[in-house]
């Protein structure tokens, strides 16, 4: 008997809103959308209009609605233990996306937590729940000790404003800065462009005069005009790109920033990369002084998000991650229901 298909658009994601700019993303799948939001440990309530819309396949619910909703979910996306751990009680697939390496992960939010007990709670924690591992790249998946399912984040170049470089200026798009100093390498920012002018994007309530963009529209008009996009980051805690990085780069920024064994930055052509903080800056102001340059270099970055991180194969990595979760849950509930059998066969007993 052949089982009947669910057209996608009528199947439901479960999504723990982690990052709106990453949930995003998922309205390209074509599957409705549930985003849980009013989480514990969130800055902010329900969903950042400044960072992202709301897709138009999804709505918002708390995640007390989430645990009792009769919804059938075709897959529950999770981000962390707590997430999994949240819902425990409902019986469908979930995967579990891991965004940031184990060893930026433990600086950030358990430094004097031991970094191998706390990869081995989290592997035993998967085996107990069932759940599926995406990492979002292959460096960080390493960290954590799971390599089957690399999917990197997928970003539509046509969705951004064409390069204008107008202002002679950098820019920089990041949260929290100054409590990820060091994952960020912020002394060598601060050293590498000191005197040149940069303008910080994000929320940042600690640092005066920085704030977030709007709305997503505000946040491509920033790029747009900007002459160069900077990404710094320490090479054992955090990878050599991000969002924030990649939509500069589809804008057609070229980017500045440290060597790092995972930049999608090519040195010369779309970027300029240096441990040096005085080398560095000395390549921002050639790229102050000459906008033909960064324009050409910009090319070059766009076309690197065009070719590695595209919203296409996103869509296509993840489906098939949903797949896979959808499989292994099945395996799992199979195994659960067989019959106990004995290695022996029974014997008669008499009195």
């Amino acid at each position: 008997m052949t089982e009947k298909t669910t057209p996608t658009w009528e199947k439901t994601l479960l999504v723990f809103n982690c990052h709106e700019p990453w949930v995003h993303q998922l309205g390209a799948l074509g599957y409705r959308l549930d985003v849980i939001v009013n989480l514990k440990g969130k800055y902010n309530l329900g969903w950042d209009e400044r960072m992202r819309p709301l897709p138009a396949n999804a709505r918002l619910i708390t995640l007390p609605e989430a645990i009792q909703s009769p919804t059938d979910y075709h897959c529950i996306i999770t981000h962390n233990v707590t997430d999994l751990m949240d819902v425990r009680s409902r019986s469908e697939p979930r995967i579990l996306v891991l965004h940031h390496t184990l060893e930026g992960r433990v600086q950030e939010e358990h430094p004097s937590c031991d970094p191998h007990a706390f990869v081995d709670r989290l592997h035993r924690y998967v085996e107990l729940t069932g759940a599926h591992v995406v990492a979002t790249s292959m460096y960080k998946g390493e960290s954590w000790g799971f390599t089957e399912d690399i999917v990197h984040f997928g970003i539509d170049v046509n969705d951004y404003l064409p390069y204008s470089g107008e202002k002679a200026c950098g820019v920089r798009v990041c949260n929290f800065i100054n409590s990820r100093r060091r994952i960020l390498c912020w002394d060598f920012h601060e050293k590498a462009f000191a005197g040149i002018p940069v303008t910080l994007v994000g929320h940042n309530p600690d640092i005066p005069g920085v704030q977030a963009a709007r709305d997503w529209t505000d946040l491509k008009r920033t790029l747009q005009s900007h002459r160069f996009y900077i990404h710094t980051a320490a090479p054992h805690l955090e990878a050599g790109h991000n969002m924030a990085s990649a939509e500069a780069m589809a804008t057609g920024l070229p980017v500045l920033g440290n060597r790092h064994p995972t930049s999608p930055i090519r040195h010369g052509i779309s970027g300029f990369l240096s441990d040096d903080p005085g080398e560095l800056q000395r390549y921002a102001r050639i790229l102050l002084e000459d906008r033909e340059l960064a324009a050409l270099m910009g090319q070059q970055a766009r076309k690197t998000i065009a070719e590695r991180f595209s919203l296409t194969r996103f869509r296509t990595s993840f489906t098939r991650s949903i797949e896979i979760s959808r499989r292994k849950w099945r395996a799992r509930q199979i195994a659960s229901e067989a019959p106990t059998t004995h290695p022996w066969p029974p014997v008669a007993v008499g009195r």
